[in-house]
């Protein structure tokens, strides 16, 4: 026997079980938290990520050719042909550009544009780990210290 009760805490699940003719014992599953509701996002695959994806990406922003190329840890003129000819980029570099568009809409919400998040990134902010800046979105440790940063200030602490 089964049956699922629904609060305002979450939703518990309890199942009774029967084992070698034993009395039921009883179950029940933790409620899974609820965090802010996630819009579903259709995924782009990155094997099929081209350059007509990341120029959505790439017009929401501020950020120079030159920025994008060290962010993509590729050449200025790699990234002029793909606009050229719409060509794919390696699986690492979209997804190193898929990871800067989660960057971006964090940003854009916890400063309300884009250009204020890329002000504020551009003047070198501190936090606990130390100062933060665009080079930042180089590496994947660095944006993960900007996306804990942001989210720090989306609660109220600042240091």
């Amino acid at each position: 026997m089964s049956y699922i009760c629904a609060t305002n805490v979450g939703i518990m699940k309890k199942t009774e079980k029967i084992t070698n003719n034993k009395r039921p014992s009883s179950v029940v599953e933790e409620p899974l938290p609820l965090y802010r509701s996630v819009k579903a996002i259709p995924q782009v695959k990155v094997k099929d990520f081209t350059y007509t994806e990341f120029k959505k990406i790439a017009d929401k922003t501020p950020f120079t050719q030159a920025e994008w190329s060290a962010i993509l840890h590729i050449s200025e003129r790699t990234l002029q042909r793909y606009a050229k000819n719409n060509g794919s980029f390696a699986p690492i570099n979209a997804e190193r550009a898929l990871q800067i568009d989660n960057v971006l809409k964090e940003g854009k919400l916890t400063f309300g544009k884009v250009e204020s998040f890329y002000n504020w990134l551009k003047g070198g902010p501190y936090m606990l780990e130390g100062n933060l800046s665009f080079d930042s979105l180089c590496s994947y440790d660095g944006i993960q210290k900007v996306l804990t940063q942001l989210g720090r200030i989306q609660h109220g602490i600042l240091a």
